[in-house]
């Protein structure tokens, strides 16, 4: 029986329910979190369970709830931070302020790795493609696992819908772009972990999804 090279688990965190990835390596046990945004103990529990050694932290945007607590994480562990896209520091610089409006705790903090389109980072011997896909935000990144056909997507796109272009530095049309672009090429049987929601894949949302399905899109 072979055993899969890459391995999950989804913890919903924060008030906003964001989900959090423990994604990790199943030759070498060593892992990462996807935007750690809050409930630390909840994570590091998790990760506990799993018997997976936290080895750094992945972010795929600046938003309170999925990088707020990413700091205070990371110096728990000693380990680093890798991403966004340099473009959303103003939103991480701003995470004290954010985190007092949504009642989130929120640690700004200098990135000690910024992505970028074509980037790669590795979770113990897998080896994560990144993506920079704005439009929700401007240093918006999306991570894509090739040989498990999984892509951890944060805010770009939702079962059934896509992520909201109306903050500072949105733009619907880079976000559509985005998504046809650079999510679309990576394949029909792509599964993906939103940031928010219930798992889909890029066939679904294709077929069904009101803002990007192909005949939405054709008709625009």
């Amino acid at each position: 029986m072979t055993t899969t090279p890459l391995k999950a688990a989804i913890i919903p965190v924060t008030p906003l329910q964001q989900n959090c990835t423990l994604l990790w390596c199943t030759k070498t046990m060593k892992g990462a979190f996807i935007d750690a945004g809050g409930d630390l103990d909840r994570l590091k529990a998790a990760a506990r369970q799993h018997g997976v050694t936290i080895e750094k932290l992945l972010l795929t945007h600046g938003h309170i709830d999925h990088c707020g607590s990413a700091k205070i994480l990371a110096d728990e562990l000693g380990v680093e931070i890798e991403g966004p896209h340099v473009a959303d520091k103003f939103w991480i610089d701003r995470l004290a302020e954010d985190g007092a409006r949504y009642g989130i705790l929120g640690q700004p903090f200098e990135s000690d790795r910024w992505l970028d389109n074509g980037d790669t980072v590795m979770v113990g011997e897998l080896t994560l493609d990144v993506y920079h896909c704005p439009g929700h935000t401007p240093g918006h990144v999306v991570f894509h696992h090739a040989p498990s056909k999984l892509a951890i997507v944060g805010d770009v796109l939702f079962q059934g819908s896509i992520g909201r272009t109306d903050f500072p530095m949105g733009n619907h049309q880079d976000l559509i772009d985005a998504i046809t672009t650079k999510l679309w090429p990576l394949g029909d049987d792509t599964a993906f972990v939103p940031g928010h929601g219930p798992m889909s894949n890029f066939a679904h949302e294709r077929r069904s999804n009101p803002f990007v399905a192909d005949q939405v899109l054709a008709r625009a």
